[in-house]
């Protein structure tokens, strides 16, 4: 919305300032944070006593997490308000990527909405029934890949490119929806397995917000694509606004979530920021790049789909519970040495994820 204050440029020349992508990605990125600052507590508190018991806590599972029942969730509205509001304020609205990256984000916090909405009313973690979810994530992942589409350039717009290797480009066609739609709903619900420990979720998706937000500003900038020998994406720049937004109402989250959490992010927050991080690797042709970046929401993903799968088959697991951070809690770690080790992992994932840009 300050995009347009450029307009008077001419009379006031400090205005112009309100041109550059990386000014208003620092100004989405204080803003956001600020607004879940000042709103957090209200909103704890207010969720608190709508709550009563708080998030319904896995029998189970480790012994150290029954002294967190009574914990609020939903705390991803802090998040949502801080991005929504920061990206509106900061971003270019008129740009088609920026409206397509908050619909999905939007639309999947309201599914994660209701779905801890249903677990904290029943105290149950029996939710929102799956195949229903997952119907409904995948209408608005498809909805976003058309737009998509259409905003980009023609062919290229439905093509699947490939990291470290420049001229792989492969066109998908009609094909490229339901890839877009798995990628999407994939990220959403990768990142939603990952939530299971005070901040183990939110700064891996910091780290995947700014990795993604420095392609976004680079793919969509006709000089650095060049010179990286990356795909230009015009309009994609925008989309670096939003990521942060991303960071800075991630850092005014975790400073309530950091243990012992005052509040959890619930399926409202996991979901949101899941499916907005993998509608911007669409958006800016990365989306191998994001299986590279957000590896480790992969292995919990690929954790859980393993440990059903062989149970199923034999009647055993291969893990002692999944997803997997809870199986290094169960051989012995801390939760503080899972997290911190697990946002290790997710720098060392962001830094070979940025390596695709130049290697190629």
């Amino acid at each position: 919305m300050l995009t347009f204050l450029v307009a008077f440029a001419d009379q006031f020349a400090a205005l112009n300032v309100f041109r550059y992508i990386t000014f208003r990605t620092g100004g989405a990125l204080i803003t956001s944070a600020l607004i879940v600052f000042i709103f957090g507590p209200a909103i704890i508190n207010s969720l608190r006593v709508r709550q009563g018991k708080g998030q319904p806590i896995r029998a189970d599972g480790p012994q150290t997490h029954f002294k967190k029942a009574g914990t609020p969730t939903m705390g991803g509205l802090m998040i949502l308000c801080g991005i929504i509001g920061s990206s509106l304020l900061w971003a270019n609205i008129t740009s088609i990527y920026v409206w397509v990256v908050l619909l999905v984000t939007v639309g999947f916090g309201a599914i994660g909405f209701y779905d801890d909405y249903l677990k904290v009313t029943k105290q149950s973690h029996m939710g929102f029934s799956g195949k229903a979810r997952l119907g409904i994530e995948f209408l608005i992942a498809g909805i976003a890949a058309i737009f998509i589409m259409q905003a980009g350039q023609t062919n290229f717009s439905s093509s699947l490119t490939f990291p470290f290797i420049k001229d792989l480009v492969i066109n998908l066609g009609w094909f490229f929806i339901p890839f877009a739609c798995v990628v999407i709903v994939g990220a959403g619900n990768a990142v939603n397995l990952t939530d299971g420990l005070d901040g183990l979720a939110i700064v891996p998706i910091m780290i995947a917000a700014a990795t993604f937000g420095m392609i976004a500003y680079l793919s969509g900038n006709a000089v650095f694509a060049e010179y990286l020998q990356i795909h230009f994406v015009p309009g994609t720049g925008e989309l670096a606004v939003v990521l942060g937004a991303v960071i800075g109402a991630g850092l005014g989250f975790l400073w309530f979530n950091a243990p012992p959490a005052a509040i959890f992010m619930g399926d409202t927050g996991s979901l949101a920021l899941g499916g907005l991080i993998g509608t911007v690797a669409v958006a800016t042709k990365h989306e191998i790049v994001l299986a590279i970046v957000g590896g480790l929401f992969v292995m919990e993903a690929l954790s859980v789909i393993i440990q059903v799968g062989y149970f199923k088959m034999t009647g055993k697991r291969v893990f002692l519970m999944a997803p997997i951070h809870h199986h290094f809690e169960k051989l012995g770690w801390t939760e503080s040495q899972v997290v911190i080790r697990f946002w290790i992992v997710a720098v060392i994932l962001a830094l070979v994820g940025l390596s695709s840009l130049k290697l190629r």
